[in-house]
């Protein structure tokens, strides 16, 4: 039976599903046009998967190329679950009902159901996946191997990732970027970097999706003399610059402090898409060029680029490190005009603006009266973090009374910590000691504060008081000398930073060995004269390591680059360009 396969819509599918089963035929014609037919049902955009499901169902003698697809298009689904019941139903029908005629599974469904259990983070059903694998003799299968890397993960277990791959006696440059990808997207970007090196040692090429990894684990890291190489073998390979990649280096060279050099990927980059637009934007807002990230934003919308909600978070924060309320209010409510919904995010930029002018009252009543969604537990920290730094004691403590943080989330540290830090900041040290007791009882840990430097391509991290780096006795003896030299240009420890109940020599020595300071130090020691120094700190920094580090740029003429949880610092001369608002 001859028959037209220029199916386009679920209409046409139809119509031609009734047609062969008039016909009645089974010759090879009926069976490719069906083919064609369910695979268009199951995969196409326009498709239909119950009615895909519904031809499956119906099928005298389905082979596994069509039980593949249908587990294919689930695992694609919103609901991944109807992947693995299907894989099951197919599995234990063989199983159980040896007459039946199923397929087996092959080292083509595998892949597409562990897909589905990495969708929904199942670690548990992809370990029995992973059983069925060895029972099967296809655990040598590489494509099978690359997608049980990926399954785990996914799932947040790149240690048994690792097993799998280390097992592996062939690796391709999918199983590198798997794991790759899984060490970064697990908080492990240093063993990320590590990866790539040796697949480099390795002679296996890396494609777009490694680069974008390990371009993703030196932003994480800071580690900019990696980001540099994978940014000259783009060059030496004569690798496009896509956006995707352009988008990576942009990202990594922004948060490696280093804007000029983001700048310059961004006008190499072609067919700019909204993500390196974005990044951009971005970049330039938390480096403190609000005006620059605004100019850009106008651009792309000339460039007929429609920003999303990542873009305006973007320009919002543009609007809040420069103190521009007016702006940032202008541009939340112009959102619906690029049919995009305000989220709590973008309220929070608001919030965080009004509270960093000190204009307390404004951020209280936008966050009770003017937002239209609910406030969550971030949105009243902001609030209450303003009280502390502008000592507004009475509405700190209404605000502890009324808005009652500790219920919105108990198993959020950072609002047992800040609450400790306002109670302290009024001296009332009892209400401090109970929110640590409320910590313990929950087995709450605070997150410590930690910095990274990199230095000739090794990542160096210390931690506040930190005794375990090998030249610790160095770093120790020149932070010492760097605090007698601040102290002859006026240098007075701010001891208030110290919410602990301790003498003021104590506390001053606690300031002293915090983490960037230490990192300062180290980068002092091991870089040449005039090179800048770049830090990546995880928290925020304090207003005692602000002051310190003006300072030493001054005394020591370097640039110092710190990357604290909140925006970038540049530190030269004595002056901050953040202009002391963070």
């Amino acid at each position: 039976m001859a028959l037209a396969m220029e199916i386009s819509t679920l209409a046409q599918a139809m119509q031609l599903h009734a047609r062969l089963l008039k016909s009645g035929q089974e010759d090879p014609t009926h069976f490719q046009n069906l083919s064609k037919l369910f695979t268009f049902s199951a995969l196409s955009p326009s498709g239909d998967l119950t009615y895909a499901r519904h031809i499956l169902t119906n099928l005298r003698t389905p082979n596994s190329y069509y039980y593949n697809t249908m587990i294919r298009a689930y695992s694609d689904s919103p609901d991944p679950t109807r992947s693995i019941t299907l894989f099951l139903s197919m599995h234990c029908r063989r199983e159980e009902q040896p007459g039946v005629v199923v397929p087996g599974p092959d080292k083509f469904t595998y892949p597409f159901v562990l897909k589905a259990c990495s969708k929904l983070r199942n670690t548990q059903m992809g370990k029995q996946i992973h059983g069925l694998i060895l029972k099967s003799g296809l655990i040598s299968d590489r494509y099978v191997n690359n997608a049980l890397i990926h399954m785990y993960a996914g799932c947040g277990d790149s240690s048994l990732a690792l097993k799998v791959f280390d097992e592996m006696s062939e690796r391709d440059v999918v199983s590198w970027t798997s794991m790759i990808d899984g060490f970064v997207d697990n908080n492990r970007p240093i063993e990320a970097i590590k990866l790539f090196e040796l697949m480099m040692e390795s002679g296996v090429d890396p494609n777009e999706a490694t680069l974008v990894s390990v371009l993703r684990a030196c932003a994480d890291t800071g580690a900019l003399s990696i980001g540099k190489k994978v940014h000259s073998f783009v060059k030496e390979k004569d690798l496009s610059m896509k956006a995707n990649v352009g988008t990576a280096l942009i990202d990594m060279y922004v948060k490696c402090g280093c804007i000029d050099d983001a700048r310059r990927v961004f006008d190499e980059t072609m067919d700019k898409d909204v993500y390196a637009w974005t990044a951009m934007i971005s970049g330039l807002a938390s480096h403190g060029l609000s005006e620059e990230a605004m100019e850009h934003f106008e651009l792309m919308k000339s460039c007929n680029v429609k920003p999303d909600e990542r873009t305006m978070t973007a320009v919002l924060s543009a609007c809040r490190n420069a103190g521009w309320i007016g702006k940032g209010l202008y541009h939340i409510r112009s959102m619906k005009k690029y049919k995009l919904r305000p989220t709590i995010q973008h309220y929070g930029c608001i919030v965080d603006t009004f509270v960093r002018a000190g204009q307390l009252d404004e951020a209280e009543q936008f966050i009770r009266k003017m937002m239209p969604i609910d406030p969550d537990v971030v949105l009243w920290r902001t609030l209450l973090w303003g009280c502390k730094v502008h000592g507004d004691v009475e509405r700190s403590k209404r605000l502890l009374k009324d808005v009652e943080l500790l219920k919105m989330d108990s198993r959020d540290c950072g609002s047992y910590i800040l609450l400790g830090n306002v109670y302290a900041a009024t001296g009332n040290w009892k209400e401090k000691a109970k929110m640590r007791e409320l910590m313990n009882q929950r087995g709450l840990v605070k997150t410590p504060g930690s910095s990274r430097i990199e230095i000739d391509g090794n990542i160096h991290e210390f931690t506040a008081g930190d005794s375990r780096h090998v030249e610790a006795e160095h770093i120790y003896a020149k932070l010492n000398e760097m605090e007698e030299n601040v102290r002859r240009e006026g240098y007075d420890p701010k001891v208030s930073e110290v919410l602990l109940e301790i003498d003021d020599d104590e506390k001053a020595s606690q300031l002293l060995h915090h983490s960037e300071k230490l990192a300062v130090s180290f980068g002092l020691i091991k870089t040449d004269p005039g090179t800048a120094i770049r830090i990546v700190k995880n928290l925020r920094s304090c207003e005692d390591c602000h002051s310190f580090m003006k300072l030493i740029s001054k005394l020591y003429q370097r640039e110092i680059i710190i990357r604290d949880r909140i925006r970038y610092h540049h530190f030269k001369d004595g002056e901050c360009s953040c202009g002391d608002r963070w």
